[in-house]
């Protein structure tokens, strides 16, 4: 490997750090969930909605951030951009760990999310800025790496941390403050995007960057493709360009697929996780240890992934993966939807594990053993017979307890989706949304695409405790399920292949196409 190639691979690696930093920020919320409901007492239809808030609430942020983050970084450089994000990781992280007030913690969790709004959009763009075409896609793919890197980190963080007492979720939730102070001291070592710097008129300090980049000859050649591709479109950049004539085969493309990267369900899964393993009959050590191989899983795709976008290709990654995705996900549907509830010696283990009191536990044993086929009706007539208000707070782990379910398939689906999530839609969707906008649009085009993104994927997030509360789990990865064989379609028909050219190239081809 060349000195200029380890340069770029080093530039990447910070940048892509703050990729670590927001999906630990973004799913360390899952170990936290039970226990911040029960410190807030988020029980009932009210605490449903409350609850989906809590979690979903960084998605609401990252939206302010998406709209906001391409237009700043277009004004203010790249670099000026991803450092306020860390700044903001590191708030986001110190505050919600130490606050008592459940309207605080929600701020708190909206700041971090602002910061990822800026992060998952500005970091690819940068990446992909810097990177000569031959390693481009492994290098924007970096990101996608730190993000799975970071998301595993936060399943074994909440895993250790379990066990600390009753602050537990405020460490779970504090300790990402620490790789966000050093994503903040790095980022001062890497140079402006030289693309952002020829567009402000700095034409000699981006020729220098990229000559360390990628070499003296490929400087001058990309040096080239960017002063043509800047003088080829008007100097003015207006919201109303991205919807022109020219412009509507990419903004199809951009937008299609950035809502089926989310509507499968992707964030809604990792941000419950350990939630939905308990509800598939575990305890919560068990479900907590199962959510961290999730996590190696989706680590390991990630780096085949990294592997193969620049060999493969793009498209056929995506084909693969959406393909995957669908039997998963349909698989886990026919899994819970092949399940029954029932008390039994094992129901009082699992109880017992979930902390519910041994008096109600004790009671639980002297009610008739029926069997249901759904939770509503089995919780039903646990409050005929115990009490309703009495069960309130333990209605999860009553679900989880008389559940009688292939448990191993469920765990072999989710890990199947997340398999072939990794593999496609996690980071060809960005490797691909780095590429296919015009130099001149690409901050701004990318900042709508990902508002769109992140609105889908706090909607999905919110609603998922109440559409596992109305359509039982089956019925929820049976409609994640039909939207990943949907993705499948839209990928074989409309995604145009993108490795190996330039950024410059790709516009050209795109236009035409348009």
């Amino acid at each position: 490997m060349s000195h200029r190639n380890n340069y770029t691979i080093q530039v990447a690696l910070i940048v892509a750090l703050g990729g670590f930093v927001w999906g630990f920020d973004a799913t360390v919320i899952s170990g936290a969930v039970p226990f911040i409901q029960k410190y807030f007492g988020l029980q009932g239809d009210r605490g449903d909605f409350l609850l989906g808030l809590a979690v979903s609430c960084l998605g609401w942020g990252v939206l302010g951030g998406t709209a906001v983050a391409g237009w700043f970084s277009d004004r203010f450089g790249r670099k000026n951009v991803l450092i306020t994000t860390a700044v903001f990781f590191t708030g986001s992280a110190l505050l919600s760990a130490l606050t008592t007030n459940f309207a605080v913690f929600v701020f708190s969790r909206i700041l971090g999310g602002i910061a990822v709004g800026g992060a998952i959009l500005i970091a690819p763009v940068y990446i992909a800025e810097i990177s000569p075409p031959q390693l481009r896609g492994s290098m924007v793919s970096l990101n996608q790496l730190m993000i799975v890197l970071g998301i595993s980190a936060s399943f074994f963080s909440n895993y250790f941390l379990l066990e600390v007492g009753d602050n537990n979720w405020r460490w779970m939730l504090g300790m990402d403050a620490i790789p966000a102070a050093l994503y903040f001291l790095l980022l001062f070592a890497v140079p402006e995007s030289p693309r952002w710097l020829f567009g402000k008129g700095h034409a000699d300090r981006a020729k220098e960057i990229l000559i360390k980049a990628c070499g003296e000859a490929q400087a001058e050649d990309e040096l080239r493709n960017i002063r043509q591709s800047f003088g080829e479109q008007a100097p003015r950049v207006s919201v109303s360009g991205l919807f022109s004539k020219k412009m509507r085969f990419v903004m199809i493309i951009a937008l299609v697929i950035a809502f089926f990267q989310q509507i499968t369900g992707i964030n809604a899964i990792f941000y419950y996780l350990p939630t939905i393993f308990a509800q598939a009959g575990g305890g919560t050590n068990a479900a907590f240890k199962q959510a961290v191989l999730v996590g190696l899983v989706n680590l390991a795709m990630t780096f085949v992934a990294i592997r193969f976008v620049d060999r493969l290709g793009r498209k056929p990654l995506l084909v693969i993966g959406a393909a995957g995705m669908a039997v998963s996900l349909l698989t886990c549907s026919w899994a819970f939807h092949d399940s029954s509830y029932q008390l039994t010696e094992k129901s009082f283990v699992v109880l017992k594990d979930n902390k519910v009191p041994e008096s109600l536990i004790a009671e639980l044993k002297n009610v008739e053993s029926k069997v249901f086929g759904t939770d509503k009706a089995f919780l039903a007539d646990l409050d005929h017979k115990i009490g309703a208000e009495r069960l309130k707070p333990y209605r999860d782990a009553l679900v989880s307890a008389g559940l009688s379910i292939r448990a191993q398939l469920v765990l072999f689906a989710i890990i199947g989706f997340v398999a072939s999530f990794a593999i496609s839609l996690g980071p060809v969707m960005w490797v691909l949304l780095s590429e296919i906008f015009p130099n001149q649009y690409r901050g701004m085009a990318i900042s709508l695409a990902g508002f769109w993104n992140s609105a889908v994927s706090a909607s999905v997030t919110f609603i998922f405790p109440w559409e596992l509360s109305h359509f039982g789990s089956a019925g929820t990865f049976l409609g994640y399920g039909l939207m990943a064989a949907a993705a499948l379609v839209f990928v074989l028909l409309f995604i145009p292949e993108t490795k190996g050219k330039t950024l410059e190239e790709l516009e050209g081809m795109l236009m035409r196409d348009a």
